[in-house]
């Protein structure tokens, strides 16, 4: 005998599969056919899951272009070091993107990337060697250049697109701070003291740094106001810094009155952190807009949103 009663299953009621609603068609699959380009590689992804996020992803972007909205991608250090910098700057040029918000990190490595055209040093290496971080011409140009146009009235990232521009830097080129510049839109760094390696010189000037952030963020916060009724906010790879920026800036727009409804909030990273999930892709839903989040490497999903934006793909 058992020792546990068994559920009797005579009866069940079977359903009429016709009158089943099914998640998935043959309609939405992937299609093998076609030619050769990239848009038909692109019209052939399943219309599933994370083929059909990132379809609507990049219609949002294109959208808001139309539409002369906002296009905001808040990106960190690890887009720049596995060299997306050029489809950054082409999507600055081609106004795919109208702002853009890094972490301390990001702008160092930008830097760096224009000064010798290489960034992200061993850390582990140079830990060991006490050698971390201690790169002479790297602080000396973001604690004296950069900072230096801070005092002058500059936020932080414009002082840094401006300080690359006028150094003439080798590889300015793939500058994204210098292609806002010379775009003419904001492009806003945030840093916490104590994260980057320039904070470790004693070149560093907390006071200018800090006044160059918060300028920053205020120039952010009315960038972020201005995405309702079709705007987009993109986080790639920041997991806390910039997805509290996008927090307290959506705060102070509602409670200044701010229309921010109805915008395109999305998530591009390995894994869906807490607060990426929450700032923006949950916010966008709670506002009557679309939340997206794609779970992947950057140097696979970047440079498709990329390609598609370029070749006009649906």
């Amino acid at each position: 005998m058992p020792r546990h009663t068994e559920i009797d299953l005579t009866g069940i009621r079977p359903v009429p599969i016709g009158k089943r609603k099914n998640k998935v068609k043959v309609e939405d699959f992937a299609r093998a056919g076609g030619g050769r380009g990239f848009r038909d590689f692109w019209a052939g992804l399943p219309n599933i899951l994370a083929g059909r996020d990132i379809r609507a992803l990049v219609g949002a972007i294109r959208a808001a272009n139309e539409r002369g909205k906002p296009i905001v991608w808040f990106l960190g250090a690890h887009v720049i070091k596995v060299g997306l910098s050029p489809l950054v700057t082409d999507m600055i040029r081609r106004g795919f993107a109208t702002a853009v918000g890094m972490n301390g990190s990001g702008m160092i490595h930008d830097v760096e990337v224009a000064m010798i055209g290489a960034t992200s040093e061993d850390v582990t290496a140079g830990m060991k060697a006490g050698n971390f971080g201690m790169a002479r011409e790297t602080a000396e140009f973001l604690n004296g250049a950069v900072l230096s146009k801070v005092r002058e009235g500059m936020g932080l990232g414009e002082a840094a697109g401006a300080a690359v521009q006028e150094a003439k830097l080798p590889h300015r080129g793939l500058s994204i701070t210098r292609a806002a510049l010379l775009k003419g839109i904001p492009c806003t760094v945030h840093v916490a003291i104590g994260t980057d390696i320039v904070h470790e010189h004693p070149s560093f000037d907390p006071a200018a740094a800090g006044t160059g952030t918060y300028r920053d963020f205020r120039i952010m916060a009315d960038v972020i106001a201005r995405c309702g009724n079709g705007g987009v906010i993109i986080v790639a790879g920041s997991s806390v810094i910039l997805p509290l920026i996008i927090e307290k800036s959506i705060s102070i727009a509602r409670n200044l009155g701010r229309p921010l409804v109805k915008f395109t909030g999305a998530n591009l990273d390995f894994i869906r952190h807490y607060r990426a999930q929450l700032n923006p892709v949950r916010r966008a839903e709670e506002l009557g807009g679309t939340g997206i989040s794609i779970v992947g490497h950057h140097e696979l999903t970047l440079p498709l949103i990329h390609r598609a934006l370029r070749t006009g793909a649906e």
